[in-house]
C-alpha cells in the first residue's frame, strides 16, 4: 500500500509538472530556441525552467499530505465519525424496533462472545442495498452499521453471518487501516477538485486568459482521475483478501456457512449498492461491493460474489437453499425476539438455575489445558462455542434487568448495584457514601435493580457491565463523571477495595476517559515498563493464590510471580512482589502498559496467563480480572470458562 502510495503521488506530481510546463509554453511569447532543436511539445518542455517543476511537484506533494493529514483528523472520533459522515443514524439501545432490536441482540451476543465491548450500532436508513460497515481506531470504540435493506431482506441467520462477517474486521484490527485509506487517499483525489475549481471560476468570465485557465482547470481535473484510478488499486489490493479472511471468520464464529453464502446469494439476487455521495471513499470498507465500476476486475474491492461463496460454502445451491430459507419476517413484537440463536436451551435452564445457586462460584472454576502462546492467541478469536455460551448467558439474564440496562438511567444503576454488598450493615455504610457524595437518588435506583443483580453469578459480572456501556457512553459528561463517583463510593465505603470491584471501575473509567489521538503511543517494549509489568503480574499472581496456613500461599504467589517473569523476560528483574500493591498502582500501571507495541502486549498476556494458571486452574474472578485487563489494553479476550453452565457461576 505504501509503495502504490508513492507512486501515486509521484504520477500526480508529474501530471501535474506537465501542465504547468504546457501552461509556461501557453503564456511565453519570446521563448527562444536553440538552433537545431526538435520541434514537438516534448522537445518544448525541456526549456521550462526546472525551478517551476521542483516548485511545481513540492507544493502538488505538500497539498497531498496535507489534505491526508486534515482528512484523517476529521475522522478522529473513529467509528462514529465514518458513521456520520456517510449520513448513519445510531440505533438507541432502547429502541423499539423489531428490526433494529433484532440486530442489536446479534451485535450484543456477538461481542460478549468475543469480549469485544459492545459496539455503538447504526443503520443507513436510506440504503435499500444489502451491505454493512464496521469502523473504529480500535476494538473498545468500533461501531457497526447496516444498510435498511439488510434489516428488512435477511434472515436471522443471514444477518449474523454478516455481523460476524464484520466482527472479524474488528478482531483483526483491519478498522484502524480502513480509516487510514479514507484519509490518506482523500489527498491523492484532492487535485481533481482544484482543477473542477478553476473550471468553474472561469464561467461567465470574458478575460482573454479565460480559455488558457480554464484548460489548466481541465487538465488538473484529468489528473484528478489519475489519483482516483491509484486510490482505486490501493484499496482493491488492501480490501480482497482480507473479505476472504473476514469470510471464512464469520463461518467460525457462527458455526453456520449458510448464514454467510445466503446473504452473498441474496447479494446476488438483490443489490450491494450504496447511494451515497461518500460511497468511493469507502467502497472498501462495505461487506459487499458498494459501487459499480468499470474494469472491474481490476478496481473492484471484493472478491466476485460466486467464489467467496464457494470458498465458504463449496456446493452451495441458490435455487435448493432458497428454496428452504426462511422467511426475512420481523419478530412478532418490539424486543419480543425469543431464544438468542441456538443456545435456548441452555439459556432456559440458565435462568431457572441462577436464582438457586447461592455464593459457591466465586471459586469455582476450571483446569487450564492451554500454553502461554496457546492463552495468548484466544486474544481475538472467534468460536461458536463462545457464541452458544454468550447466547445462553444474555437470554438467561433477567427480562427486567435487560430492559433497565438500555436506558441511561437503568443502565447507570445497573451498573452501581453490581457492587452493593449483600450485607446490610454494608449496603447502609454504602448508601450512606452515595448520599454524603450528592448521589441519593443514584442510590436509591441501584438499590431498587439490586435484587435482579443480586442473585447473578460472577460470569455475568462484565457482560452486564458491557450491555451497560452503550447506554452510559450517550450520557452527558455530567452523568458519566457521576457514574464514576458512584462507582467510587460505593467500592471506598467499607475501607476496601474487592478484586472484582478493581475490575468494574477500571473498566468502566477507560471505557468513559477521553480518548487519545489515534496512533499515538504503542511502541515502547516491556524492559522499558519494566515496573508497571510487574506491578499487573503481581496483581495477577495474587489473584490466583488462596491464604494458606504454614506459608504456602506465599511460596505459591512467589513462584507465579517468578514463571510469569520468565516468560515476559524479566527473570533478573527478580521476582520480588511491587512494595505495594493498591488500586492506584494497579490502575496506572495498567495505562502505562497501553503503549507497549502489539507484539510486546502479547508477551505480556502470555506472561499474565502462566501466572494467573500456575496452578492448572483458572477461577471465574481471575478470568474476568484477565478479560479487563485485555479490555484495557485493546486486546479482546473471549470468555475463558464457556464450558461451565453460567447459571452455577454465581457469585
Amino acid at each position: 500500500m505504501v509503495v502504490l502510495f508513492l507512486v501515486a503521488v509521484a504520477a500526480v506530481a508529474i501530471a501535474v509538472d506537465v501542465v504547468l510546463g504546457l501552461a509556461y509554453l501557453w503564456s511565453s511569447t519570446g521563448l527562444v530556441l536553440p538552433k537545431g532543436t526538435a520541434p514537438g511539445t516534448l522537445s518544448l518542455l525541456k526549456f521550462v525552467p526546472k525551478e517551476l517543476y521542483l516548485g511545481g511537484a513540492a507544493v502538488t506533494a505538500g497539498i497531498i499530505f496535507v489534505v491526508s493529514i486534515i482528512s484523517v483528523a476529521k475522522l478522529a472520533d473513529g467509528g462514529s465519525a465514518v458513521a456520520e459522515m456517510i449520513g448513519a443514524r445510531r440505533v438507541a439501545p432502547d429502541t423499539r424496533d423489531p428490526l433494529e432490536r433484532r440486530l442489536r441482540n446479534v451485535v450484543e451476543e456477538m461481542a460478549i462472545a468475543s469480549g469485544v465491548r459492545v459496539p455503538g450500532v447504526y443503520v443507513m436508513d436510506g440504503e435499500s442495498g444489502i451491505n454493512a460497515f464496521a469502523a473504529g481506531w480500535d476494538v473498545s470504540n468500533s461501531v457497526v452499521a447496516v444498510t435498511r435493506g439488510t434489516l428488512e431482506t435477511l434472515t436471522r441467520d443471514e444477518l449474523q453471518g454478516v455481523i460476524g462477517h464484520e466482527f472479524s474486521h474488528i478482531l483483526n484490527g483491519d478498522m484502524r487501516l480502513n480509516i487510514r485509506l479514507i484519509g490518506v487517499l482523500a489527498g491523492i483525489v484532492f487535485i481533481g477538485s482544484i482543477g473542477e475549481f478553476l473550471m468553474r471560476s472561469v464561467r461567465g468570465s470574458r478575460s482573454r486568459n479565460t480559455g488558457g485557465i480554464f484548460l489548466v482547470g481541465l487538465a488538473i481535473f484529468v489528473i484528478g482521475y489519475i489519483g482516483l484510478f491509484f486510490a482505486r488499486l490501493i484499496k482493491a489490493a488492501v480490501s480482497r483478501q482480507r473479505e476472504f479472511l473476514a469470510d471464512a471468520s464469520s463461518v467460525q464464529f457462527t458455526r453456520n456457512p449458510d448464514g454467510i453464502a445466503g446473504a452473498l446469494d441474496q447479494i446476488r439476487s438483490a443489490s450491494a449498492f450504496i447511494a451515497n455521495r461518500y460511497a468511493e471513499e469507502m467502497s472498501h470498507m462495505f461487506f459487499g461491493q458498494s459501487l459499480k465500476l468499470w474494469l472491474g476486475g481490476l478496481f473492484d474491492t471484493h472478491p466476485p460474489i460466486d467464489e467467496r461463496i464457494r470458498r465458504v460454502r463449496p456446493g452451495f445451491q441458490p435455487s435448493a437453499y432458497r428454496g428452504r430459507r426462511a422467511a426475512a419476517a420481523p419478530p412478532p413484537a418490539a424486543g419480543a425476539e425469543p431464544a438468542f440463536g441456538r443456545a435456548a436451551g441452555l439459556a432456559g435452564a440458565a435462568a431457572e438455575a441462577a436464582p438457586a445457586a447461592g455464593r459457591r462460584g466465586a471459586d469455582l472454576g476450571t483446569k487450564w489445558g492451554r500454553s502461554a502462546g496457546e492463552s495468548a492467541r484466544l486474544v481475538g478469536s472467534a468460536e461458536s462455542a463462545k457464541l452458544d455460551y454468550a447466547a445462553g448467558l444474555l437470554a438467561s439474564l433477567p427480562a427486567a434487568l435487560r430492559e433497565a440496562v438500555r436506558h441511561e438511567e437503568g443502565a447507570c444503576a445497573a451498573i452501581v448495584a453490581l457492587l452493593l454488598a449483600p450485607k446490610e450493615d454494608v449496603l447502609q455504610q454504602q448508601t450512606e457514601a452515595l448520599e454524603a457524595a450528592g448521589l441519593g437518588e443514584t442510590a436509591s435506583r441501584a438499590r431498587g435493580i439490586a435484587p435482579l443483580t443480586r442473585p447473578l453469578g460472577a460470569a455475568y459480572r462484565l457482560p452486564l457491565v458491557d450491555l451497560a456501556l452503550p447506554a452510559v457512553k450517550t450520557a452527558s459528561a455530567d452523568r458519566k463523571q457521576a457514574l464514576l463517583r458512584a462507582i467510587e463510593a460505593a467500592i471506598h465505603a467499607d475501607r476496601r477495595v474487592s478484586l472484582h470491584e478493581f475490575v468494574v471501575l477500571t473498566l468502566v473509567r477507560e471505557q468513559l476517559a477521553a480518548k487519545r489521538r489515534p496512533g499515538t503511543g504503542e511502541n515502547r517494549r516491556i524492559v522499558q515498563l519494566e515496573a508497571e509489568a510487574l506491578t499487573l503480574l503481581g496483581l495477577v499472581a495474587r489473584a490466583g493464590v488462596r491464604p494458606e496456613p504454614g506459608g504456602e500461599g506465599e511460596r505459591r504467589f512467589q513462584a507465579a510471580l517468578a514463571a510469569g517473569a520468565r516468560e515476559m523476560g524479566l527473570e533478573k528483574a527478580g521476582t520480588a512482589a511491587p512494595a505495594s500493591l493498591t488500586i492506584e498502582a494497579a490502575a496506572k500501571a495498567l495505562e502505562a502498559l497501553r503503549e507497549l507495541a502489539p507484539l510486546q502486549k502479547a508477551i505480556l498476556i502470555k506472561g499474565l496467563f502462566v501466572a494467573v494458571t500456575a496452578d492448572g486452574t483458572i477461577r471465574v474472578a481471575e478470568a474476568e480480572l484477565m478479560r479487563m485487563i485485555g479490555a484495557v489494553l485493546d486486546c479482546p479476550l473471549p470468555p475463558l470458562l464457556e464450558a461451565v453452565d453460567p447459571a452455577t457461576l454465581a457469585a
